[in-house]
């Protein structure tokens, strides 16, 4: 589908979002589907048991590759034990830090915030500034000029994009971020969202993983050695290809500024080591309807709710054949957009907003 639409401002300091808080966008009301009380309080129900489970199995997985990687260091026989831990190390964090950023992976606080933070550096996330930046992205998921975490802007950068499979634009503004954020100073967008009282945690976070990676990038060199780089620091890039896989499918060519996660999420069927890498963030609108259900539930709350939903996808290769499609066709025409169509009997929720006015775009 197309709308009248032009370059738009992402920035969250810039006309965009004051149109969007006058347009009744901004820390809305959401469609969610109806559910009976004590069935969405056995969903919503945490448990240490799984999730220790799936991180014991991560941890023995990384560790395992990590030891035979450095074993076979020096052969070709390392590659594939890289290439592993790198996947482990430098993508399957990234729904490691989701999970228990939200504090639903397990029951125990605690082990929510240990595993936070370690996955955090993993995959070079202060985890101070995507405490309060994923936050707001629940608040106004897609919402142009409000949400800090929208991937591919209208019209794309296709080039980006790509390079990111590789995480080198990421883990670059990552640097950046971090050594800005050690010298005590936000960006104008992160100043936006993250309260003035949780800005000097940002900053000891920042100086702690400078030291860090100072300290990694010294014993490298002592060692004469790329060794201790292949397993801090460089397994972000080499082994991040996997999160811009994954990220693309959530949101990625579907419409911006509606109320309705069913219009602006996919939901996506995936193969057993897809969903454990992942933690079954493939089922994306029954997760942003219900972020307090835990991953380990998120199976159970699609079949639930599977009624109120557009049709899942079958795979990923079905949604990167409309990802794609729109990528291209929104550098030329940044209006387009797939419109996901409600099943029967499903009831749209302020219709009003469920297109992207022309006068959205001005």
């Amino acid at each position: 589908m197309t709308v009248a639409l032009t370059r738009r401002d992402y920035s969250l300091t810039g006309p965009e979002g004051e149109r969007s808080v006058e347009r009744g966008l901004a820390a809305a009301e959401w469609y969610h589907p109806d559910i009976p009380r004590k069935r969405l309080k056995e969903l919503m129900r945490r448990r240490d048991g799984p999730a220790l489970r799936d991180l014991a199995i991560w941890v023995t997985l990384i560790v395992g590759s990590g030891a035979l990687g450095g074993y076979f260091w020096g052969t070709w026989l390392a590659v594939p034990f890289f290439i592993v831990y790198g996947v482990l190390y430098g993508s399957s964090s990234d729904s490691r830090w989701h999970e228990c950023g939200h504090g639903t992976a397990f029951k125990t606080s605690w082990l929510n915030e240990v595993v936070y933070q370690v996955a955090c550096f993993m995959i070079m996330r202060n985890p101070e500034v995507w405490r309060w930046s994923h936050a707001r992205h629940h608040t106004d998921t897609i919402i142009v000029g409000r949400d800090p975490e929208i991937i591919a802007m209208r019209p794309p950068k296709n080039w980006e994009i790509a390079l990111n499979f590789l995480a080198l634009p990421n883990v670059w503004n990552a640097i950046k971020q971090t050594a800005l954020h050690a010298r005590g100073k936000l960006t104008a967008d992160q100043e936006t969202f993250i309260p003035k009282s949780e800005w000097s945690k940002v900053f000891l976070v920042a100086r702690i993983w400078v030291a860090i990676y100072a300290a990694v990038i010294a014993l490298a060199l002592f060692l004469q050695s790329w060794l201790p780089l292949m397993y801090v620091g460089l397994p972000t890039i080499y082994g991040g290809w996997l999160v811009m896989y994954t990220g693309l499918t959530q949101h990625t060519g579907l419409a911006e500024d509606v109320l309705d996660h069913r219009l602006n999420t996919r939901t996506i069927y995936m193969n057993p080591i897809l969903r454990f890498m992942y933690l079954n963030m493939n089922y994306h609108i029954e997760h942003h309807m219900y972020p307090m259900v835990p991953y380990y539930n998120l199976p159970e709350l699609h079949k639930e709710i599977k009624k109120d939903l557009p049709e899942p996808y079958k795979n990923t290769f079905q949604a990167y054949r409309e990802i794609i499609t729109a990528l291209f066709r929104q550098r030329k025409n940044p209006g387009f957009y797939y419109k996901r169509e409600l099943p029967p009997g499903a009831k749209p929720f302020r219709p009003e907003l469920h297109e992207v006015t022309p006068a959205a775009a001005q």
